[in-house]
């Protein structure tokens, strides 16, 4: 961490896009040092009792779950340790080709606060209303930047980025859900998820998104997911030219792609996808499609993703046995329906309680990442790429193909609470919602009709 970033440097850095926990900078400036790089820079709630300066190491519970990880434990601050994981954890499980760990670099207070001035214009209102950059860390990540396709690239030549939020690709079929909430095992997490943000007023409407077509492993259905994600991008999908924001929202959820919006787009894409007017926009989602479907790298995802074997309802009875605490969630049930089916999560073995939990927070992790797919048209002439190569038979193109996941952040070891309270309050609010709304319930039992209809055609 020799690096040290000052105000001055400030100028050399913009705004790029921000998730709950991290505002992400691109690199501007002329240092070989830095281009090609984007900047993870710490945010702190607004509402805050008080800023962290990242120095706390992990709490007692934490050094517990992850003792058997290499490093981790004894890492001396969070955000070290937060590397780490994602060295220690997610690169094995994601591949090493895929995933970035980074380095740290020191930053001074008075970079973040010139960074935090110059973003603010450019950050979306409910984002700057629920957190800001942190000005206590003295050190944030450098990591590779991913919306390019390798640094320096030559000049005249274009490459294409895609950011996709795949989100949870599977329905959960726990034994420990609840009655109550057995819709959780007929609908995705995702569009249930979509009715409460649209009543909060985070998105406009709900998305046609289904995580299980991208999930599924037919190329018809993940193409209907890309369409779906084209047409509602909300904050799961962007596209980059050249590094550039072409098309989606830079800190949160973006409106439906009308004709205006879809034109830009379109003529965006002119120096890239060599195909009529009015047809690169489809012949890039064919793209993304065939580039998603032949690298495998969705089912990689999903078994990573399937490490929350028994759901969040599961897991919050793990959690109280690990910290000692009566088990908030027993206390509301009667005898019989505890014996029946709770009993045994609390008469395990502390060691199978920690994997339960370690599992679902590295799920969590999974659930939530980014899928950045870089394109690069090959030029005649080329010899074999090292990065895998994609052939696009509509426009008669080859392109290079790098595929990396980003967004790895480890889950708190304290957030299971809030996890198992944002589910019960998804899950209620969905099923009050249908009763309300009936074109929910109609619309998703179309869709399953659908999906079984072509599952036999397959």
């Amino acid at each position: 961490m020799a690096v040290a970033l000052t105000a001055k440097d400030a100028d050399d850095w913009t705004y790029r896009g921000e998730g709950a926990v991290n505002l992400v900078l691109a690199y501007a400036g002329n240092s070989a040092e830095f281009v090609g790089k984007v900047l993870r820079i710490p945010k702190v709630s607004t509402n805050g009792s008080h800023l962290e300066n990242g120095h706390s190491a992990l709490t007692p519970h934490e050094c517990l779950l992850w003792k058997d990880t290499a490093d981790l434990t004894s890492a001396p601050t969070r955000e070290i340790a937060e590397q780490l994981y994602v060295q220690h954890v997610m690169r094995p499980l994601l591949g090493s080709e895929h995933v970035d760990a980074g380095m740290r670099i020191l930053v001074s207070k008075e970079f973040l606060v010139a960074i935090e001035k110059k973003v603010l214009s450019q950050r979306p209102s409910w984002r700057v209303k629920a957190a800001k950059v942190n000005p206590l860390c003295d050190s944030v990540l450098l990591i590779s930047d991913h919306s390019v396709f390798l640094p320096g690239t030559l000049k005249g030549e274009f490459s294409l980025c895609v950011e996709i939020k795949p989100k949870c690709g599977f329905l959960p079929t726990s034994k420990f859900i609840a009655e109550g909430n057995a819709i959780k095992r007929s609908v995705t997490r995702f569009k249930m998820h979509q009715a409460l943000k649209l009543h909060d007023r985070m998105i406009s409407e709900i998305s046609e998104y289904d995580p299980l077509d991208m999930f599924s492993g037919s190329r018809e259905r993940i193409h209907r997911a890309i369409k779906a994600l084209y047409n509602t991008p909300q904050n799961n999908f962007r596209v980059f030219l050249n590094g550039s924001l072409i098309f989606g929202g830079l800190g949160g959820g973006t409106k439906s792609t009308n004709y205006m919006v879809g034109q830009d787009f379109e003529d965006a894409l002119k120096h890239v996808i060599m195909a009529e007017d009015g047809m690169r926009t489809e012949k890039l989602l064919e793209l993304i499609t065939e580039a998603l479907f032949r690298s495998g790298l969705l089912d990689r995802l999903l078994e990573v993703q399937k490490l929350d074997a028994i759901d969040i309802e599961g897991v919050i009875h793990a959690y109280h046995d690990i910290v000692s605490q009566p088990c908030l969630v027993c206390r509301k049930m009667d005898a019989d329906e505890f014996t029946n089916r709770y009993a045994t999560l609390h008469s395990m073995p502390m060691e199978e309680s920690l994997k339960i939990v370690r599992d679902y927070l590295i799920a969590a992790t999974a659930k939530d990442l980014s899928m950045m797919l870089s394109f690069q048209p090959q030029q005649r002439g080329d010899v074999d790429s090292p990065n895998g190569a994609l052939f696009l038979k509509s426009t008669n193109q080859s392109f290079d193909l790098k595929v990396s996941f980003i967004d790895l952040d480890m889950k708190p070891f304290k957030k299971v609470v809030y996890y198992y309270e944002l589910d019960q309050q998804i899950v209620h609010f969905y099923v009050q919602m249908v009763e309300t709304e009936p074109w929910l319930e109609i619309k998703a039992s179309n869709q399953e009709m659908r999906d079984s209809n072509e599952s036999i055609l397959l």
